[in-house]
């Protein structure tokens, strides 16, 4: 404990460290204020009595993401995930144009390119978003919109959408300006703020005699045990030993020295749960606010514990695990650089057997990381569906914050590191995801 107090400390004294972190923390608080601001015309809190009595699970975990402003319908209601919608099907276009690909390899000046058509996409996303809202919230009648109309629609569609595109610059001013990724810290903001309900809905079974003490405490130390085990396989890795042949160059010697490929067991870290669980979002919240008999009965399949949603989601979880390590880790890139650096792995020929022979071991972890993250993301639709544990804290969203606190924390042990101050851990071991 006095460690992690020192290590407080040591944060504002590096001057550069202290606006950072306070820099991200304010618009964290701008965030979660704005998550509070009802849209103009609309009744928030009728709506979200009455879409958390109907929704049950589905609108449950879908408001997860947004920190409660999806069942509220405020004007941040749409949240980040137009964003990340649109970030997915950049990079699948990336693969399949070959204009977007070589913006992708042109380095900084095409990522600003992608960059930029994924928030023009993330306003188009956002637009047929709102519109379906608008228009389900009018049909559900029961007085939550005060003037319905085309004048309601187009004031909910500028103000969701506005709302979006606000959320989008604040978390790239965290990215730029803060510490850790901007767009994970506003998904882990809004997964946080939802955690003292959950805990007041605890004590409130417990003191109804709904929920003894002790099957509260198997749950907490579940918790316990599932966190521990999200730790270990985030910071578990497969390494390649990689050795370099020695060089004369003039009247020195370089190389020689024998070293290691690391490659993380889940090189993909949180992204293939936000992303599944974005493709899954957008039908089913348009559903959710149809009442039409048939498309409930749809947005019922897609509810959280369901068998249908457990397929699709495990399946988008395997599908964004290979997808997402294929982009950002090239075996084919690494072997030639080895090969021009007069590295090589023992027993394996340079070149294209390299690069073979790292797609295979990479192919092999990547299996185990999304069995890994499948297994934590539906370990408590599990436990609730077929034992009736009352387990509130859902596996992606502990996933997440896990996973985002790690990240975080590094950055923050780096900067500590670097400018040797103690960091969260004895001389600086913590590694993150990457």
């Amino acid at each position: 404990m006095t460690s992690i107090v020192n290590t407080l400390q040591n944060i504002f004294k590096i001057a550069e460290l202290k606006s950072r972190v306070l820099f991200t923390l304010a618009l964290l608080a701008v965030y979660r204020v704005g998550a509070h601001i009802p849209t103009p015309g609309i009744d928030g809190e009728k709506l979200s009595e009455f879409l958390h009595a109907q929704g049950g699970a589905l609108m449950g975990f879908f408001d997860m993401f947004s920190g409660g402003a999806l069942s509220r319908a405020t004007i941040f209601a749409l949240g980040i995930m137009p964003y990340i919608s649109a970030s997915i099907i950049l990079q699948l276009l990336t693969v399949v144009i070959p204009h977007l690909g070589k913006l992708a390899k042109e380095g900084e000046s095409g990522r600003k390119k992608i960059t930029q058509y994924t928030r023009y996409g993330t306003v188009f996303i956002s637009i047929i978003q709102s519109l379906g809202m608008a228009v389900g919230i009018e049909t559900m009648g029961q007085g939550f919109v005060q003037t319905p109309g085309w004048e309601f629609r187009l004031i909910t569609m500028i103000t969701m959408t506005s709302g979006t595109a606000f959320i989008m610059w604040l978390g790239e001013q965290i990215t730029e300006r803060g510490i850790g990724n901007g767009i994970s810290l506003i998904i882990f903001a809004g997964i946080v703020a939802g955690f003292p309900n959950a805990i007041i809905s605890s004590i409130s079974l417990i003191r109804a005699g709904e929920l003894h003490i002790f099957l509260m405490m198997i749950v907490i130390l579940m918790m316990v045990v599932v966190i521990g085990f999200i730790i270990f396989m985030e910071r578990g890795q497969r390494k390649i030993p990689v050795q370099y042949a020695k060089r004369v160059v003039g009247r020195k010697i370089y190389g020689g020295q024998n070293t290691h490929l690391p490659l993380k067991v889940n090189t993909s870290g949180v992204i293939p749960p936000i992303f599944a669980s974005s493709l899954l979002m957008f039908p089913a919240t348009i559903a959710g606010f149809i009442a039409i008999p048939w498309v409930q009965t749809f947005s019922n399949m897609l509810a959280p514990g369901s068998a249908v949603y457990t397929i699709i989601y495990v399946g988008l979880i395997f599908f964004f695990c290979y997808f997402y390590t294929a982009i950002i880790f090239n075996p084919v890139d690494i072997a030639d650089n080895l090969k021009k650096y007069g590295g090589f792995i023992p027993g394996v020929r340079p070149g294209q057997r390299t690069s073979d022979y790292i797609y295979k071991v990479l192919a092999r972890i990547t299996f185990g990381g999304a069995v890994y993250l499948s297994a934590v993301c539906i370990l408590p639709d599990i436990l609730r569906g077929y034992f009736n544990v009352p387990f509130y804290f859902g596996g992606t969203s502990i996933l997440i914050v896990v996973g985002v606190a790690l990240d975080t924390i590094s950055q923050i042990e780096s900067h500590l590191v670097t400018r040797s101050y103690d960091g969260f851990l004895k001389k600086g071991r913590m590694r993150g995801r990457r």
